[in-house]
């Protein structure tokens, strides 16, 4: 028998508002301690190794996390986050690893700035490839404010998904503004002839440009331009692309982090490069459980229907912006290929193993 799932911060309120009974004798405080023996048994606990965990739960690992890229490689699940800190204190990145989408392995300091000389903070939003056996990661470091400033979108190399990591180039792949885009939040993107693709830009502003095959820098196209501006309606940051059925899913971020409304939408074109016309939102905040719900990525099983979306996203109650989870909820389609709305759950996904 399935057991119904009760979120512990629901419980914990309950518990609080019987704070009062402790000085009222010692009967309320045999039916404190009943209500702790029903919390215990209400609870699963991820350490209990009688209790079989077939949902995720979200958020889907603890601690602050945020900008999750999630992969799939062999037969295991990847997210790599930002560590969600202030900026000064975003020195570095882990990574998590699961076989079913519930059991999740930490893979502390995959890379730091004692690897990137050039980086010093503000080490976000990492997306990662993998190419001949290699392990490509791309990251924004620095948070640059004007071309004057070092920084940018950096990669590093390494043999294994987990790292160590070391630096690709000893300086940033872009370092620049294009096109009025802050050179963050990259996705690369690998076309189905092969074609690597960056997608990246903060300020209200997307490019997207050409990868050389060692990804130590950009082929123009033959009008000479390396960056192509593709900004859709709405957009602010974090985008995303993928493919299915022949089209091109492009996803982004709307709204400011650090509110409540951060959101994502999407479009849908025949090219990579666009034209891409907003549709619609597809996952936002539910007040009944999350606020600022964005900043994504999405996995697909291979030769399945199985697509999950990947976020962040801000517990109720938290008013530090830095506050933020990672969480995992199933991301569907309707008849015609539109993305269905995203309901974000405390329950999060089944466990699904890789074949």
């Amino acid at each position: 028998m399935k057991k119904q799932f009760i979120h512990p911060c629901r419980v914990l309120s309950k518990i609080g508002s019987s704070r009062a009974w402790l000085h009222q004798g010692s009967a309320p405080i045999v039916l404190i301690a009943t209500a702790v023996v029903g919390l215990h048994s209400m609870l699963a606990s991820p350490a209990d190794p009688t209790a079989a965990k077939e949902r995720s739960g979200n958020p889907v690992f603890p601690g602050w996390y945020a900008d999750p890229e999630g992969i799939i490689f062999g037969k295991e699940y990847w997210i790599y986050p930002t560590y969600s800190a202030p900026y000064d204190q975003q020195t570095h990145f882990d990574a998590f690893s699961s076989p079913d989408l519930v059991t999740w392995t930490k893979h502390s300091r995959i890379l730091d700035t004692n690897s990137i000389t050039w980086a010093r903070r503000a080490m976000w939003a990492p997306a990662i490839i993998e190419k001949e056996g290699k392990y490509f990661l791309f990251f924004g470091a620095n948070d640059i404010q004007n071309d004057q400033q070092r920084g940018g979108i950096g990669v590093a190399v390494a043999d294994k998904p987990a790292g160590p990591f070391r630096d690709h180039l000893g300086k940033p792949l872009i370092d620049r503004f294009r096109n009025g885009a802050q050179p963050i939040d990259q996705f690369v993107f690998r076309d189905k002839d092969g074609t690597y693709y960056m997608i990246y830009g903060g300020w209200r502003h997307c490019n997207i440009a050409k990868l050389k095959p060692d990804f130590t820098g950009f082929i123009p196209a033959e009008d000479g331009t390396v960056f192509k501006e593709i900004t859709p309606q709405g957009y602010v940051e974090g985008p995303f692309m993928f493919l299915k059925d022949g089209k091109y899913y492009f996803m982004w971020s709307e709204g400011g982090w650090t509110g409540p409304n951060y959101s994502v939408a999407y479009a849908i074109a025949d090219s990579p490069q666009g034209p891409f016309q907003r549709i619609g939102k597809i996952l936002q905040q539910d007040r009944a459980i999350a606020t600022g719900a964005g900043h994504h990525s999405v996995i697909h099983v291979p030769n399945s229907d199985d697509w999950y979306i990947v976020y962040h996203r801000r517990p109720l109650g938290e008013t530090d912006a830095n506050h933020r989870v990672t969480c995992i909820d199933r991301m569907q389609f309707d008849a015609e290929g539109k993305i269905l709305p995203v309901k974000i759950t405390f329950e999060g996904v089944e466990k699904r193993a890789l074949k």
